[in-house]
């Protein structure tokens, strides 16, 4: 074996690890595209949030907490806010009672 085989074989492994490792970048670039472009596509079908009860029987900053500290409540309505898309301010909060498993 000569030195130019010795050194053509690893060359040309190299040099297709490259190309395989160029087109799977090429893919996942113009797949996160494809995804970037339909997540706000999304949103426009997402329903609008109804806004929240006009109840005059409601006062603001008025919440009842059941053997619950308020650090927990304040989780639970954030939890609450972020998970259905409706600002904090938005909601309104009766009451937060401990529930027993």
């Amino acid at each position: 074996m000569t030195f130019m085989e010795f050194i053509k074989t690893p060359a040309f492994a190299l040099a297709v690890i490259f190309v395989v490792a160029a087109l799977y970048s090429l893919y996942a670039r113009i797949k996160s595209g494809k995804a970037e472009k339909a997540a706000p596509a999304e949103e426009k079908k997402a329903p609008a949030a109804a806004p929240a009860s006009a109840d005059p029987t409601v006062g603001s900053g008025e919440l009842e907490l059941v053997e619950t500290d308020e650090k927990t409540a304040a989780v639970i309505m954030a939890l609450v806010s972020y998970k259905s898309g409706i600002p904090l301010n938005r909601l309104s909060f009766k009451s937060i009672r401990l529930m027993e498993d």
